[in-house]
């Protein structure tokens, strides 16, 4: 589904992401764990096309997305969802106004937006507070509205940008544990994380970046990715 074919970029003298190939496959679960500045979201913002490499390419499907027209940009960002650290809700909408408004960005009809809305708010646990504000949530009630506006018009894929960073820790487990149950109905999720403890209860695969680097990934042999991370090490001592 997607594929970074020897992808780096730099920021004047800042290597962001550093010769990165990563292939991830249409209805997986993959987190992407590292510390501040290891490269995480600058790897989604390649995918999303709000960054482009410096070197590499990346393609959605068989599709080089950074050579895309803006008419078949927005059909591609169509086909995501994005979930935020800082929600991004629409303050001065309700849950529901915040969730139809998504809708109707994108054409639905008024009935297909009182048929949809209360569905995914029943999916996110929110059905009680339909018609709060979203200073009147708490902070994982907000982020679980953020997601419930990020699927709603059925994306096949959702980048969730360290969407539990300013959750404690019951809340950031509900996220998650909302973001496997997308996943479980055959959505593609890409969750960007510091934190280790939330990718080792998803068992899910994991890839941990440092420095711009993939230094391991679950999904393959992982010696292989320490052998050539512990070389480089010592190449970098000498």
């Amino acid at each position: 589904m997607i594929y970074f074919n020897n992808v780096s970029k730099v920021y004047n003298d800042s290597v962001a992401l550093d010769d990165v190939t990563l292939t991830i496959d249409a209805g997986e679960f993959v987190s992407v764990i590292g510390h501040s500045g290891a490269g995480k979201t600058t790897l989604a913002k390649m995918i999303l096309v709000d960054e482009k490499p410096t070197i590499g390419t990346v393609f959605f499907e068989s599709v080089d997305v950074h050579k895309l027209g803006s008419a078949d940009l927005t059909k591609l960002r169509r086909r995501m969802g994005v979930v935020f650290q800082d929600f991004k809700l629409l303050h001065n909408k309700t849950a529901y106004e915040n969730i139809a408004f998504s809708m109707e960005a994108v054409g639905k009809t008024d009935a297909e937006i009182k048929s949809d809305v209360p569905h995914v708010l029943e999916l996110v646990n929110l059905t009680e507070k339909v018609h709060n504000f979203p200073h009147e949530l708490s902070g994982g009630e907000q982020q679980r509205l953020a997601i419930a506006r990020a699927i709603i018009n059925q994306p096949e894929l959702i980048i969730a940008d360290e969407p539990t960073g300013n959750l404690d820790p019951v809340n950031a487990y509900d996220v998650v544990q909302i973001l496997k149950k997308i996943n479980d109905l055959g959505t593609t999720v890409i969750l960007t994380t510091h934190n280790k403890g939330i990718t080792d209860s998803l068992g899910k695969r994991v890839v941990t970046m440092e420095n711009g680097k993939i230094v391991k990934d679950t999904k393959h042999h992982t010696k292989h990715y320490e052998a050539k991370h512990h070389k480089q090490e010592k190449e970098d001592e000498k």
